[in-house]
């Protein structure tokens, strides 16, 4: 399994565009709103800007049976992790990590998201027929969200949870530094987000709900949905690697293991290697103009301590207790 994921591909002229676009205008001016920058579409809480990206994915994305989707909420590692997929799907490519696209492009880039940059143009649809399969996809929509074309398919999505207070204050951080390119109003103090976090309204979510659509999915479809814990990967990272690999169909060889492959990935895509690369530290990939380095803060297990008091930390926990107990699904 071999590929390079591209730029963003060029956009093709639709004669039906102004049409839908009016269509999908009306639609989210129908929405309900809160925070007077999210719009509450299926269940989730969906930033207003980027409604129009969700609804082409939905209407125009068309699947195919060797896709690899990397679905997330957000920050809970989403950045780290496209580096570890498109490493590992890549690296019959690349196996020189000295000689690596992740040196000089950030995983935004490489791994593009559906909603927020593939389908993110409100005038055209893109053409996606040219990229190479495996095709590698993100997206911060619940499985309930996604395209029938994904559902219906045998593409593979691997899921990228983490616990929600951490969740939550590496969200609230990022927000409050970047929320003024996308239109959020910040900043917030910690305890008014924290307050609608738990309610369920933050950027697409309710977290809990989010995270349930996936486990359900993978407990029912394992062979479709990969389900993974970001503390998990950061105590073990060799073994969910090599989980990951296989999963994709793309196991490390026993000649692969014993060149020191597994380690050449995890070196190249460590936090502390992505945050100190120079496309890190002073390039801008998003759409929204947002600094490479906003995406790398800490990358640490249990830093909501240093933010949460003792009776946020409880209310946070009472609620994934209640929302998971039932499923099986433990943090």
């Amino acid at each position: 399994m071999a590929t390079h994921q591209p730029p963003p591909p060029p956009a093709s002229e639709n004669s039906q565009e102004d049409e839908l676009t009016q269509e999908d205008s009306d639609v989210i001016s129908s929405l309900p709103t809160a925070e007077g920058w999210l719009s509450h579409y299926q269940g989730f809480w969906i930033p207003t800007e980027g409604m129009h990206g969700v609804l082409a994915t939905q209407k125009h994305l068309q699947a195919h049976e060797t896709d690899i989707l990397l679905a997330t909420a957000p920050k809970v590692g989403t950045t780290w992790f496209k580096a570890i997929l498109f490493a590992l799907v890549n690296r019959v490519c690349y196996p020189n990590p000295q000689q690596h696209p992740l040196l000089t492009d950030n995983p935004h880039v490489l791994f593009p998201s559906l909603e927020t940059r593939m389908y993110y143009d409100k005038n055209k649809v893109p053409d996606l027929t040219f990229l190479t399969s495996p095709r590698l996809f993100a997206t911060h929509l619940s499985y309930l969200l996604l395209p029938v074309s994904v559902k219906d398919s045998t593409c593979k999505i691997v899921y990228l949870c983490r616990n929600p207070k951490d969740t939550f204050v590496s969200l609230w951080h990022f927000q409050n530094k970047v929320g003024n390119l996308m239109g959020t109003r910040v900043p917030n103090s910690i305890e008014e987000s924290f307050d609608n976090f738990c309610r369920g309204v933050s950027v697409y979510g309710p977290f809990w709900d989010h995270v349930l659509s996936y486990w359900k999915e993978s407990l029912e479809k394992h062979e479709k949905v990969f389900f993974l814990k970001y503390e998990e990967m950061k105590e073990q990272p060799t073994i969910h690697l090599k989980r990951l690999a296989e999963f994709l169909g793309c196991s490390f060889s026993l000649e692969e293991e014993e060149k020191g492959r597994v380690n050449d990935i995890l070196n190249l895509c460590s936090f502390n290697n992505l945050s100190n690369l120079e496309i890190n530290k002073k390039g801008k990939s998003s759409m929204f103009g947002i600094e490479n380095v906003s995406y790398f803060r800490r990358g640490q297990v249990g830093d909501w301590k240093n933010y949460l008091t003792a009776q946020m930390g409880e209310k946070c926990d009472r609620i994934t207790e209640e929302k998971f107990h039932s499923v099986g699904l433990e943090f």
